[in-house]
């Protein structure tokens, strides 16, 4: 089994966390927030998830500025990928290639819906209420579970 930590930011909802907490129960590990972690303690993890909810199509501030400071070639072991939306397309290109430039194999990425208040959404209540929900938190299972080497 993998010693894995996943890394995340979920600052609006909760939504990202529900997800990390699911993925974290089929991988054994802790949910951590990137302030709680150094470069230096990564290395001690054959396997890091890195995530938060999408804002305005892009990864929180706090998990890029994470990932942007890993010293490059650095790392070694396996990454991975994972966000909530309301509604943007996850694009993880710049996340992926931040984390392959720090020396992380990138092994997967998985998003789903969260519930979004951000505007205009907010002002009418917000959108994909529920979400996640069951249905997601075990698609996160099932991913994490394909992890598993």
């Amino acid at each position: 089994m993998n010693k894995a930590l996943l890394i995340c930011v979920s600052v609006s909802q909760g939504n990202t966390r529900r997800v990390a907490e699911a993925m974290a129960g089929a991988l054994d590990a802790k949910v951590v927030e990137p302030e709680e972690v150094s470069a230096d303690d990564l290395t001690a993890y054959d396997l890091v998830g890195f995530g938060s909810g999408i804002f305005y199509q892009r990864f929180h501030s706090r998990l890029r500025e994470c990932v942007t400071s890993l010293p490059a070639g650095g790392m070694s072991g396996r990454a991975f990928v994972y966000g909530t939306s309301g509604f943007a397309p996850l694009t993880t290109k710049p996340l992926t290639r931040g984390l392959e430039r720090a020396g992380f194999t990138v092994v997967g990425e998985f998003c789903c819906r969260g519930y979004d208040t951000s505007p205009p959404f907010g002002w009418f209540g917000g959108a994909k209420r529920g979400r996640p929900d069951e249905t997601d938190l075990e698609a996160a299972q099932s991913f994490a579970q394909t992890l598993v080497r």
